[in-house]
């Protein structure tokens, strides 16, 4: 068993032996003096796990202890002791980042507790988290053995997320158990999707879930109101977890209102999803009744260089009077102009921003080497989204918005998975390049571990020509033609794609907020 190292500085000293030796006798090493200046010049010859520090000493005070012991080890974790129950005392000893801050008269399990809190909590955190999950582990895998709903596979998914975020936390042995569970999460996720994809689009008396094509008409216009402005964001690509990942940085900004999720349409990719968002139809409607908007397959042209037409279009269709900008950010530099044109927009009932940058991050994964580093797992694609958003732009909009009353919509069109099984297909040079779903005639495979639609009209799929079929990837494959096979799988497996069947790129978040500091 470890010991620990405290080092505990007190004027009377003397009188604590009696907590002294209680921490002695439970395995921790004190060295105790009784003034702040021979607590700093010990610091700085040694190094102890945690320091407790009398806020009132002759000579050199807690306080100014406090300070030069950061000042030199930024680090070690300092618990501040004091009789003085003033509020500005309180306020500048957690201003120079104590630990914790204890009020005399002290006993010896106040400072148990706080030490455990400070030097085993990492340890006891993991301790909790892997019995929590071991009795969740059975509820969730008996689950599976249910025919379960659309609502109760969305549950599922984000019970496996918070298990996740947990482990990430407590760095549990656990972990690798999840991970199974995971797999065995999306096998039968796919199986449902399979058998119910079709009648959610086809059959009028099956219940289904809210999809990409219904999401403005049932969810963002009923939030457009005259006395206040809707500011929908839409991050492409951002999965579940992602979402769980930056929420934290919004709750000083926002109250979360409504957190919800819904499922996007196949093939699960920015040009079929995130259309179907903005015009209100399925793909092949689209191509039918705004032919001069939708880009095809075969067509080598941007696909989604038309989204705000499509929602002028839209508008117009449910005979709404609603006055909308819409702003598509793919580059830095257009996110710090549209933080100075904030102001601007709250004249208008919709503003509508698509972030480009969650994608943008999938598809330099498979790019750069350097990305490739950074992101090698799911928990580093939650940092590195974490990090970027706190540093982004699209933070300061957040606040901005935030200082004014507004309602904000947060979603995205698609997630994406890291994709680990090569999966062999063969089609000509026609053939879409999506590592997560084929499009096109006379496609070739062997085995049914996949999930294809010979007659792409059942999913509302636009067809080049009559033979054109899709294949989507289930589960965590990903497509690689028989020739340059091997060059294929090098280059792809463990990357982040989508296009496919899976619970990370289908279901994904719907968050409603309000601005708090308005």
């Amino acid at each position: 068993m470890q010991r620990y190292s405290i080092l505990w500085a007190d004027d009377e000293i003397d009188l604590l032996k009696p907590h002294i030796l209680f921490l002695q006798q439970r395995g921790y090493d004190i060295t105790p003096v009784n003034n702040g200046t021979e607590a700093v010049e010990l610091n700085e010859s040694r190094n102890f796990d945690v320091i407790f520090l009398d806020e009132h000493m002759p000579g050199m005070s807690g306080l100014e202890a406090l300070g030069l012991i950061k000042g030199t080890k930024p680090n070690v974790p300092v618990v501040m002791i004091t009789k003085n129950e003033e509020e500005q005392i309180m306020e500048e000893a957690i201003g120079s980042k104590i630990d914790d801050y204890l009020i005399k008269p002290i006993n010896p399990s106040q400072i148990l507790l706080s030490v455990k809190k400070i030097l085993d909590k990492k340890s006891l955190v993991m301790e909790k988290t892997n019995s929590d999950y071991q009795q969740e582990f059975q509820k969730i895998s008996m689950a599976f053995l249910d025919e379960l709903s659309h609502e109760a596979w969305a549950d599922i998914y984000k019970k496996l997320i918070f298990w996740e975020l947990q482990m990430d936390q407590a760095d549990a042995s656990m972990a690798e158990v999840l991970e199974s569970q995971k797999v065995e999460a999306n096998v039968n996720f796919c199986r449902f999707i399979k058998r119910h994809y079709d009648g959610w689009l086809n059959d009028t008396k099956v219940t289904k879930p809210l999809m990409s094509h219904q999401l403005m008409k049932k969810k963002v216009f009923p939030e457009v109101n005259a006395t206040r402005p809707t500011f929908l964001i839409v991050i492409d690509n951002l999965r579940y977890d992602q979402w769980k990942s930056i929420e934290p940085e919004l709750l000083d900004y926002f109250t979360i209102e409504k957190e919800e999720t819904y499922y996007s349409i196949l093939p699960t990719t920015t040009a079929y999803a995130r259309n179907a968002i903005f015009s209100g139809m399925m793909p092949s409607e689209m191509a039918r009744v705004h032919p001069d908007l939708w880009v095809g397959e075969d067509v080598e042209d941007g696909k989604n260089n038309f989204e705000d037409q499509f929602l002028e279009r839209q508008i117009k269709r449910n005979n709404l009077s609603i006055k909308f900008s819409y702003h598509k950010i793919k580059k830095l530099e257009e996110g710090r102009d549209l933080v100075d044109s904030v102001a601007n927009l709250f004249t208008n009932d919709l503003n509508v921003i698509v972030y480009n940058f969650v994608d943008m991050l999938s598809h330099a994964r498979t790019d750069m080497a350097m990305v490739r580093e950074l992101a090698p797992d799911e928990a580093a694609y939650r940092s590195i989204t974490k990090s970027w958003f706190i540093h982004s732009p699209l933070l300061e909009i957040l606040k901005k918005i935030s200082e004014r009353k507004a309602r904000v919509i947060i979603t995205t069109d698609h997630g994406t998975i890291r994709v680990k099984k090569p999966f062999k297909i063969i089609g000509d040079r026609a053939v879409n390049s999506n590592l997560r779903y084929k499009q096109g005639k006379n496609l070739g495979y062997d085995g049914d571990k996949i999930m294809a639609q010979p007659k792409p009209e059942r999913f509302f799929l636009p067809k080049n020509n009559v033979s054109t079929s899709y294949v989507f990837a289930i589960e965590d494959q990903f497509f690689a033609y028989p020739n340059n096979y091997n060059y294929y799988v090098s280059l792809y497996k463990d990357t982040f794609q989508h296009g496919g069947v899976s619970l990370e790129e289908m279901i994904i978040p719907l968050i409603l907020l309000s601005s708090k500091n308005a």
